[in-house]
C-alpha cells in the first residue's frame, strides 16, 4: 500500500505580537477528521456537516470489533494478576530453576530410612519445577538410627543424597541455599548421648563435605510438635488453604515409623481451653502466622506409636506370649530401638480380633488421666474438635500400607476412604499362612511380612480407638498432593522448607 500523506495542523494566525492557543470546535475537529487517512483508505468522503455524535454512531461496528477483543484481553489481564497474588496459583508455570529465587534442601532422617527433598520457589513462594516435578525426592534404607553404635558412618550414610541434591542447586545459589536435617522419632529413640553423637558427624559432613549453607542449628532432633506442625502446613499449602479460615482448613494424621503426629487448626476458644502440661513436654496449641491468617494449630506427637515402634509396643503387652498378631507359621524376632521382642504366632495362628484386643491393650486407651475433658489415648487432650478436624488428611504408613494390601490404588496420590475399611484387609492378611503370604502380597517387603495383620488391625485400632474417629467417618489417605499438573510428596520437609525461605527473605 502507498504511504499516505497527512496535512500538518496549521499555525494559529498571531495578533498583537502574541501568540494565543484555543481549544478547537467540534466543526474544526471534524474538518480535521475528514482528512484522515482512514477515510483516503475507505474512499469514503468527508461530512462536515455531521455531528461528532452521527459520526460515532456510523463507525459504531468497526469501534465494536475493536474494542470487544481489547475488554476481553484486559479481564483475562486482571485475572491473571489477581491469582497471581495468592500463594501457589501458578503451580503449572513453564519455569526453568534459574527463575527460581530461592531454593530449600531438607533431609527428613525417620525411622524406617533418610530421604531428601529439593524445593525451588519462586518470588511470590509458588513452586518452579525442578527438571520434570517440583521438588528433587530420593531417600535410602536404613535410617541414621541404625548406625546408633557408629556415629561417622551414620554421617557418610547421607553422602549419596548429599550429592544428588547438590547437583540440581545452580552452582552460584548453592552458598546461599539451606540444608537442613530434621531426624524424628527414630533417632529420638536413641537417647540423648547416642543421637547428640550422630548429629555431631553429621554437621561435620556438612561443613567438610557440601557447598551448601549449614548451620548447627539446622541440624536437630525434630520435636513431635514441629514434626506434626510442619506436615500441617505441606499439606495445606498444596491445597491452597493457606490464608483461609481456620474451618476451610484440612487436619492431619501423620503416621511414620517411630511415633505418630496429630494436627489440626482450632477456634481460638477452644485453643483458650487447652490444658497445661508439665514442663518439658510440647504444648498442646501452637500459633501460626500463615498468608494472612493467624491460625491456633492444635498438635500433638505421641513417641512409640509410629507404625514401627507400636509393634514393640504390642509385642510388649505380654513378652513372652506367642501373639496372635503374628501369620501363623511364623517364629522369630523383632528388634526396634536396640531391643529384641519375641515375635512367633500362636499356634492356632493369628486372629484378628484377638490382635485388635492386643493392640487395644497397647494404646493403654482405658489408662486415660484426662478427667474433665475428651481425651485422645494416653489420657492426651483431643483439641476439642471442630470443623478444623472435620476433614482429615492422613499419611505416610497409612496409605503406604494400604497400598502394598492392594485396597487402595498405589498409582494415585490420594483414596478416600473410611477407618472401618481397614478391617477386611486386615482379616485377609490374618488368615494368611506366612508360607503363602510373599504370593499373596507381592508389594510388602520381606522384613514386613510377619507383620502385615498387626500392622493393618493396629492402624484400626488408632484410628477409631485411639483417636476416636467414627468407623465410617471419611478420610483421605494421602502419599503426595495434587498442585496443578503435578504431585508434591505429603511429608513435613516441604513444611520446613517454606519456613527456612521465609526467614531468609
Amino acid at each position: 500500500m502507498e504511504p499516505v500523506e497527512t496535512q500538518p495542523l496549521k499555525p494559529p494566525a498571531p495578533g498583537n505580537g502574541q501568540t494565543r492557543y484555543r481549544s478547537p470546535s467540534a466543526a474544526e475537529l471534524l474538518e480535521a477528521q475528514s482528512d484522515h487517512p482512514l477515510d483516503r483508505m475507505l474512499k469514503r468522503p468527508a461530512r462536515q456537516s455531521e455531528t461528532l455524535a452521527d459520526e460515532l454512531r456510523r463507525f459504531r461496528g468497526v469501534i465494536l470489533v475493536v474494542s470487544v477483543p481489547l475488554l476481553l484481553i484486559s479481564v483475562v489481564l486482571l485475572l491473571m494478576l489477581a491469582r497471581g497474588s495468592s500463594l501457589g496459583n501458578f503451580p503449572n508455570r513453564k519455569m526453568s530453576p534459574k527463575d527460581a529465587t530461592s531454593y530449600a534442601v531438607i533431609f527428613d532422617a525417620g525411622s524406617s530410612g533418610s530421604r531428601v527433598h529439593v524445593f525451588c520457589f519462586d518470588e511470590r513462594m509458588d513452586l518452579v519445577s525442578i527438571e520434570q516435578d517440583l521438588e528433587l525426592f530420593v531417600q535410602l534404607k536404613p535410617g541414621l538410627s541404625a548406625y546408633a553404635k557408629d556415629p561417622k558412618r551414620a554421617a557418610e550414610s547421607l553422602l549419596p543424597l548429599l550429592e544428588k541434591a547438590q547437583n540440581v542447586v545452580p552452582p552460584e545459589l548453592r552458598s546461599e541455599t539451606a540444608v537442613r536435617v530434621g531426624a524424628t522419632a527414630g533417632l529420638r529413640a536413641l537417647g540423648t548421648v547416642a543421637s547428640d553423637n550422630i548429629l555431631q558427624e553429621v554437621r561435620n559432613l556438612l561443613k567438610d563435605r557440601s557447598s551448601l549453607k549449614s548451620q548447627a542449628d539446622w541440624v536437630t532432633v525434630l520435636d513431635g510438635s514441629q514434626e506434626g506442625s510442619y506436615e500441617w502446613v505441606t499439606i495445606n499449602y498444596l491445597l491452597g488453604n493457606l490464608g483461609k479460615d481456620y474451618s476451610n482448613t484440612v487436619g492431619v494424621v501423620d503416621l511414620g515409623g517411630g511415633s505418630v503426629q496429630m494436627a489440626y487448626a482450632i477456634s481460638e476458644e477452644d485453643a483458650a481451653k487447652a490444658p497445661k502440661i508439665s514442663d518439658g513436654e510440647d504444648t498442646y496449641v501452637k500459633e501460626m502466622f500463615l498468608m494472612g491468617a493467624k491460625y491456633y494449630l492444635y498438635v500433638h506427637s505421641y513417641l512409640r506409636y509410629g507404625l514401627l515402634a507400636a509393634r514393640a509396643e504390642i509385642l510388649s503387652v505380654d513378652k513372652d506370649a506367642d501373639n496372635p498378631c503374628i501369620l501363623t507359621g511364623h517364629h522369630g524376632s523383632y528388634i526396634y530401638g536396640g531391643e529384641t521382642f519375641k515375635a512367633s504366632a500362636l499356634p492356632s495362628g493369628a486372629n484378628m480380633d484377638g490382635c485388635i484386643g492386643v493392640a487395644f491393650k497397647a494404646l493403654k486407651v482405658n489408662e486415660s488421666t484426662c478427667t474433665h475433658m475428651k481425651c485422645t489415648f494416653g489420657g492426651v487432650w483431643n483439641g476439642g474438635g471442630g470443623d478444623g478436624q472435620k476433614n482429615l488428611f492422613v499419611a505416610s504408613f497409612f496409605f503406604d500400607r494400604a497400598a502394598e494390601a492392594g485396597f487402595v490404588d498405589s498409582s494415585k496420590p490420594t483414596a478416600v476412604v473410611k477407618p472401618y475399611d481397614f478391617l477386611e484387609p486386615a482379616q485377609q492378611a490374618c488368615e494368611t499362612k506366612i508360607e503363602d503370604a510373599a504370593a499373596a502380597y507381592p508389594h510388602v517387603g520381606e522384613d514386613n511380612l510377619p507383620f502385615l495383620c498387626m500392622d493393618l488391625s493396629y492402624q484400626y485400632t488408632l484410628l477409631v480407638n485411639g483417636f476416636g474417629l467414627d468407623p465410617w467417618q471419611t478420610i483421605t489417605l494421602v502419599k503426595r498432593v495434587p498442585y496443578g499438573n503435578y504431585q508434591v510428596e505429603a511429608a513435613w520437609p516441604l513444611g520446613s522448607a517454606i519456613e527456612v525461605v521465609s526467614s531468609q527473605e
